[in-house]
């Protein structure tokens, strides 16, 4: 079991980068419409300073929940994350490698081109200040200074990743619980396990998902509470 969960959080923070509740299946329910990405183009536009606290509603193929972000926590990974959601980011894109009593990881987006401009967009480190607790959200990454536009819900208190430089910058403070329905049918991503090769996201987005697994479920829309 040691061994197993070493393996999960090596792979939590060497693959986040890529190549180095509806009745329908979530992909019928996320293919309706594809996303103007013109607002969201160009990471250098989305600079923005964050309040100090916001919340951001996310509604997904499983429902709706809501994040609460306190900046102090972790400035720079408020920032980014804000203008995202702000700029309408999070449309179609998938909760693409959950790990049932570890965490759900989602930020990839479906459209090559989008990814492609994101992938170099790196924020510096902020200082772990809070910690990975259930519920608790922060950036996935490949190493200091490596955040992009890859997030993770914990799904369980992983205290252990504090050490490791994941800081958490908000919390879920409603629906929790659609949290906890996401679906990790498929778990690990390739070549760990058996879910999506992060290099096939980035390189074809979701055509690739959508073909080869048909079961993610995805986020349609996240918008910042007024």
């Amino acid at each position: 079991m040691k061994r197993i969960l070493l393996g999960l959080l090596s792979a939590l923070a060497l693959t986040s980068i890529g190549f180095a509740a509806d009745d329908a299946k979530p992909a019928a329910a996320a293919a309706d419409k594809k996303p103007d990405t013109a607002a969201f183009a160009d990471p250098s536009k989305l600079t923005e300073k964050a309040p100090e606290s916001f919340k951001a509603k996310f509604t997904t193929t499983k429902g709706a929940f809501t994040i609460e972000v306190t900046r102090s926590l972790s400035p720079n990974g408020a920032d980014r994350f804000y203008n995202l959601v702000k700029s309408g980011y999070f449309q179609d894109v998938a909760f693409f490698r959950v790990i049932p009593g570890f965490m759900g990881q989602f930020g990839i987006h479906g459209d090559p081109k989008v990814s492609t401009a994101w992938r170099g967009a790196r924020i510096q480190d902020d200082p772990v200040k809070g910690s990975n607790k259930r519920g608790f959200v922060s950036f996935a990454m490949a190493g200091p200074n490596t955040r992009t536009t890859q997030f993770f819900i914990n799904l369980v208190d992983n205290t252990n990743l504090d050490s490791m430089g994941f800081s958490p910058f908000g919390k879920v403070v409603e629906g929790q619980d659609v949290v906890d329905k996401i679906n990790g049918e498929y778990g690990e991503g390739a070549p760990r396990g058996r879910g999506p090769n992060q290099g096939l996201i980035q390189e074809k987005g979701n055509e690739y998902l959508k073909a080869s697994f048909p079961n993610l479920d995805y986020i349609k829309s996240a918008a910042l509470v007024p």
